[in-house]
């Protein structure tokens, strides 16, 4: 059945792929993007839209609305990355951060919950992370945000279980975009006393982005089955398998030996 989806952060990445998967499938496609005219040869809808700005949140929604009368799923995709030491952490920077990656998403919910009420159902996928499971040195903030949109979802899920709308979130590992490129890295002063541990670490991310991510593709693919599952799960882990072997070894091991593993692992 053609559902109308729409997609935060979809001009490139994971978004992008998510959208023209989705198209290829016969959906009905709307994503989101700060300067779309860049991006003429989409395959689907790009809509102007900052998902930063609660004004144009509020004409993203209308637009749809108007078009197409309905928002079957919702997929809060929008992010970016940060890296840097925590002590040395710009607030600004901070609050950017999680401007995108946990406040969007929730003006968003609530601007479209109201109309998948109308429709008497819908789907909310929220876009986390594997790092939202672990604290990863030097990705501190970065981690929390995305470990605050993996608890909202599960608190969402039970406030509006009534009204027939699922919630749930997709935590992918390293994944071969160009993220890199629009992260934040605070890492501008070599006389730190956490320079040499961070570039080291730094360095690390780089690598497993370029070269061990996994095809933004597979995520794609993930989010097709959970649109046509009746009952999905509350959360999907999609990535290495080393990644995902990490959520389960966090589970089952004592906190310091987990911790002691991980600091070897980074090389820390």
């Amino acid at each position: 059945m053609n559902k109308v989806i729409l997609i935060t952060g979809a001009s490139s990445g994971i978004g992008k792929s998510i959208g023209n998967y989705l198209t290829e499938n016969g959906h009905t496609v709307y994503g989101t993007s700060r300067n779309p005219k860049k991006y003429p040869k989409s395959q689907f809808t790009l809509v102007k839209s900052d998902v930063k700005k609660i004004s144009d949140i509020n004409d993203l929604i209308n637009h749809v609305k108007i078009n197409e009368g309905k928002i079957d799923v919702l997929i809060n995709n929008a992010g970016i990355g940060y890296t840097g030491p925590i002590e040395e952490s710009k607030i600004q920077d901070i609050e950017s951060l999680f401007s995108t990656n946990f406040f969007g998403p929730i003006e968003m919910i609530k601007k479209t919950l109201p109309l998948m009420r109308e429709n008497n159902g819908g789907l909310i996928i929220n876009i986390t992370s594997i790092a939202g499971y672990i604290g990863l040195p030097f990705r501190g903030i970065f981690c929390a945000s995305k470990s605050a949109l993996e608890i909202l979802t599960e608190s969402l899920r039970t406030e509006i279980k009534d009204h027939g709308i699922k919630v749930v979130n997709v935590a992918p590992g390293d994944v071969k975009t160009d993220v890199v490129s629009r992260r934040i890295d605070s890492f501008n002063d070599r006389n730190s006393i956490y320079f040499k541990k961070y570039y080291k670490t730094w360095k690390g991310m780089n690598e497993d982005v370029e070269v061990g991510g996994i095809d933004p593709i597979k995520v794609s693919k993930l989010i097709l089955k959970i649109i046509n599952k009746k009952n999905p799960k509350i959360h999907y882990v999609v990535g290495k398998p080393l990644q995902k072997f990490s959520i389960i070894l966090k589970k089952i091991l004592p906190d310091l030996v987990f911790e002691k593993i991980l600091n070897k692992f980074n090389g820390l």
